[in-house]
C-alpha cells in the first residue's frame, strides 16, 4: 500500500500562538482518512496548510496525485446557477465538462437553480462535485455533512464510499462520530495541536480502556471503593455511574452489594464502549 501523504514535523503558529505543534502522519493510496479534533485543536488549520491555502512555519509535507478540495465554508455567488459553476471549474481546471459526475451527484435537476435558491444538502453536492473537477486522486473534505439533515447525510456518505470503491484517497475532517465510524479506516485525533490517538476507531476504543459504564439507579448510592463512580443527586434518586471492563462481572459484583446493603435497585442501564464517548474523554482533557 502506497503512501499519498507523508506530513512530517508540521508547525504552524498565528503570533504567539502555536497551533500545530510538529505534527507528523501519513496517508495510504485508497483508503478513508479522518482527522478530528474539537474546535481549536488545529483540525482546520493543518488542512489548510496540506493544501497549499495556508502557510506554515516548518516542517515537511509530500502530496503525491492530483488534489481536490471542498472547505469548510464553501460559498458561491448566489445569482450563479450549478452548471455556471461546473462549466467555470472545468475551464479554470482545464478539464471537459464530465456530464457523468452531475449526475451521479444528482445535480441534473438542478443545473439551472441559482446557488441562492439551493437548500444546504443541494450546496453540498454541489460543492463535492466541483471538487472532483479534474478527477483527482486525493480529496479533502472538511465538515462535509455539517448541517445536513439525516436523508443529506445517508446520500453523501454513499458518494464518498463511491469514491473510495474508485480508488480514491479521502481525507475527512468531521465532528459526527458516527459518520467518522462509518467511513473512516483510520483516525487521527489531534489535542492542543498534537496527535493524541492515530490508528482505527477499534483501536482508540481498546487503547483508550474500552471501558462500558453500568448506571445503577437506587434509592442511595451504593457504599464500595471496588469501582470507579460518581453520583448524581436527584431528588428521590441517587444515580451511581460505575466504569468496567467486563460488563457481567461488574453488575453481579454491584447487584451483590446492593443486595447486601439492602438497597433497592430501581433501574440499570448499560453504556458499551463508543468511539463518541472516548472522543468526548480526550476533549474533556483538551480542556483541562
Amino acid at each position: 500500500m502506497s503512501v499519498v501523504l507523508q506530513v512530517d514535523s508540521l508547525m504552524k503558529s498565528y503570533g504567539s500562538n502555536q497551533v500545530v505543534q510538529g505534527i507528523s502522519f501519513h496517508v495510504n493510496s485508497g483508503e478513508i482518512f479522518g482527522l478530528l479534533g474539537i474546535n481549536g485543536a488545529g483540525k482546520t488549520t493543518t488542512l489548510e496548510c496540506i493544501e497549499g491555502i495556508r502557510k506554515y512555519d516548518c516542517g515537511e509535507i509530500t502530496l503525491k496525485g492530483k488534489v481536490g478540495v471542498q472547505l469548510q465554508s464553501s460559498s458561491l455567488p448566489g445569482n450563479i446557477k450549478a452548471f455556471e459553476a461546473i462549466k467555470l471549474f472545468s475551464k479554470w481546471n482545464k478539464v471537459p465538462i464530465n456530464f457523468k459526475s452531475i449526475e451521479n451527484f444528482g445535480l441534473d435537476n438542478l443545473k439551472n437553480k441559482q446557488y441562492k435558491e439551493m437548500s444546504t444538502g443541494q450546496k453540498r453536492r454541489l460543492h463535492l462535485a466541483l471538487a472532483m473537477i479534474g478527477d483527482p486522486d486525493i480529496i479533502f473534505l472538511d465538515e462535509p455533512t455539517a448541517g445536513l439533515d439525516v436523508e443529506g447525510r445517508v446520500s453523501l456518505h454513499k458518494e464518498i464510499q463511491k469514491l473510495k470503491q474508485q480508488g480514491k484517497t479521502i481525507i475527512l475532517a468531521s465532528h459526527d462520530m458516527a459518520e467518522v465510524e462509518t467511513l473512516c479506516d483510520r483516525i487521527a485525533i489531534l489535542k492542543k495541536g498534537h496527535i493524541a490517538f492515530i490508528g482505527t476507531a477499534r483501536e482508540l476504543i481498546n487503547e483508550i480502556g474500552g471501558q462500558s459504564r453500568i448506571h445503577l439507579k437506587t434509592i442511595t448510592p451504593l457504599e464500595t471503593d471496588q469501582l470507579e463512580q460518581c453520583h448524581y443527586e436527584g431528588e428521590e434518586h441517587s444515580y451511581s455511574v460505575y466504569a468496567a471492563n467486563s460488563i457481567s462481572g461488574a453488575l453481579l459484583e454491584l447487584l451483590t452489594i446492593a443486595k447486601k446493603q439492602e438497597l433497592m435497585v430501581i433501574d440499570v442501564k448499560i453504556e458499551r464502549a463508543t468511539l463518541e464517548q472516548r472522543f468526548i474523554d480526550i476533549a474533556k482533557e483538551e480542556k483541562l
